[in-house]
């Protein structure tokens, strides 16, 4: 596992290559061995930032790529402060800067900082699809947007030292996979799906038919661990028992493989996993789960991540505890590196 302390490196989705030379008053980044930027550095109260230098490189490139750098070197910093003698105008617009009350003066803010979806989604087209009301199953909610295909989500986990990402089920690729994590007991216990390539396949087929559900495959390093499904919750089953909002997701959770297990890895996926889900779309305000309430285990670790049990509820197969997860709660003093 990656000490933050030793970073001299962060990895970008896009491939590029982010290297720091960080003392205690100075702070040089460059981009794939092309200097980016120079920052004069003071850490007390807060880090506090001044440009020295920036180089050919558009200016919200060069700040954004700090911010990242700090929040990611310093998990519990919760705040940068920016001296800049032009306005940022580009930064400010994304949100990635406010101004304050001084002249010159902005601050990045790590809640604000995580909300940005690039480069994490690369280049969604869904993000902020417009709302119109329909009714589908007796149900009234918005329409959705078509489900994407391939990767949807990337990052650089910098405590495991490991690329975390998030890609949709292939079920040509993936239903060999699939069915033996199924079929393996650990799993078989929780989610009662044993069966056939034949049985799998219709299962997987099934739901990507179904425009409420998104399949997906986790990797870790770009090795297929763990399948998901992100379900808008209006939705879904679980909508009649508790007030579920018009852009709520719910999510189902299966790791596959052995060596993935283990709470360092839960903190991982499953941070990432609601990362996306909130980048995918800003309206989202919560999302839910409902394991088993008798598995205290997986209960155990989404409470570690902030998810809070709301109550405990009668599914027809299970008893089941509603997790949730508020986007603020998420965000504010958000884990992410």
């Amino acid at each position: 596992m990656s000490n933050l302390n030793d970073l001299t490196a962060l990895a970008l989705p896009s491939g590029s290559r982010l290297v720091a030379d960080e003392t205690e008053t100075r702070l040089s980044l460059s981009l794939d061995a092309q200097p980016l930027i120079e920052l004069r550095l003071t850490r007390t109260p807060e880090p506090q930032l001044q440009l020295q230098e920036r180089f050919a490189r558009p200016n919200s490139q060069a700040l954004w790529a700090a911010c990242y750098w700090l929040f990611a070197r310093h998990p519990v910093c919760q705040r940068l402060a920016w001296q800049l003698d032009e306005a940022p105008t580009e930064a400010l617009l994304s949100g990635l800067l406010i101004p304050t009350e001084t002249a010159g003066h902005y601050r990045c803010e790590r809640t604000l900082f995580w909300q940005l979806p690039q480069p994490w989604l690369g280049q969604s087209l869904t993000r902020g699809y417009p709302q119109q009301m329909v009714i589908s199953g007796g149900k009234r909610h918005p329409l959705r947007p078509l489900k994407p295909r391939g990767e949807v989500y990337r990052r650089f986990d910098a405590r495991l030292g490991m690329w975390i990402s998030l890609r949709t089920v292939d079920i040509d690729l993936d239903l060999a996979r699939f069915n033996r994590w199924q079929n393996s007991a650990r799993v078989a216990s929780f989610w009662q799906e044993k069966g056939s390539l034949e049985k799998h396949r219709e299962y997987l087929s099934k739901l990507e038919a179904d425009p409420h559900t998104l399949t997906l495959i986790g990797c870790f390093d770009d090795q297929p661990f763990a399948y998901f499904e992100a379900y808008w919750a209006k939705e879904d089953r679980i909508a009649p028992f508790y007030d579920a909002g018009d852009y709520d997701r719910g999510i189902h959770m299966l790791v596959g493989e052995e060596n993935h297990r283990g709470p360092h890895k839960v903190a991982s996926w499953l941070s990432a996993l609601v990362h996306f889900l909130f980048l995918d779309d800003p309206r989202t305000q919560r999302v839910v789960a409902e394991p088993r309430a008798d598995n205290a285990k997986m209960i155990g670790y989404m409470q570690g991540q902030r998810f809070y049990c709301e109550k405990e509820f009668d599914f027809p197969h299970k008893r089941a505890a509603l997790m949730a997860l508020g986007r603020e709660r998420f965000f504010d003093r958000c884990g992410l590196v």
